[in-house]
């Protein structure tokens, strides 16, 4: 048996994110190789013309737009009045109505939420949540959920 021939370049799964009923959100776990991709298409070499030699820079914002389409591939169930639990927001709006998934809005999201990007960075950093058959995985309550008394001491992924 070629194990070449069976790895998978990523699998998706969808978890239920706690602390918000019947939020929902499609993870993909992302093969080293496509990892390093990633990580790839965001260093650039760039002459220095004062030394004079190559420096490599990274560009933090472009990895993180590329890790974000990667990782989250949707979500469903995302209201507004679960938006409040997660970031400061002005929800003028009905808190009933959904938050479309878009690549833009899960940007925006891990941009702006501690709380989302620690538990999004807690669930894809355990393979073992991605190698059971479940289709819809229930995540354990996790100090990256709103309800945790000591966020700031989560690390985040960017």
């Amino acid at each position: 048996m070629d194990l070449e021939s069976i790895l998978l370049p990523e699998k998706v799964v969808t978890f239920d994110f706690p602390g918000c009923e019947g939020f929902k959100v499609d993870l993909a776990f992302l093969s080293k190789e496509t990892n390093q991709s990633i990580f790839k298409k965001c260093r650039k070499t760039k002459f220095n013309t004062k030394t004079r030699q190559a420096e490599e820079e990274f560009d933090d914002e472009l990895f993180l737009e590329l890790y974000v389409g990667a990782i989250i591939k949707g979500w469903t169930g995302f209201k507004m009045k679960h938006l409040n639990e997660l970031v400061l927001a002005d929800v003028g709006q009905d808190p009933e109505k959904e938050v479309d998934y878009s690549e833009r809005n899960a940007l925006t999201l891990m941009k702006s939420s501690v709380i989302f990007d620690n538990w999004v960075s807690e669930v894809i950093s355990d393979i073992g949540n991605f190698t059971q058959n479940n289709s819809t995985k229930k995540f354990k309550d996790s100090k990256a959920t709103s309800k945790s008394k000591d966020q700031g001491s989560v690390k985040s992924s960017t």
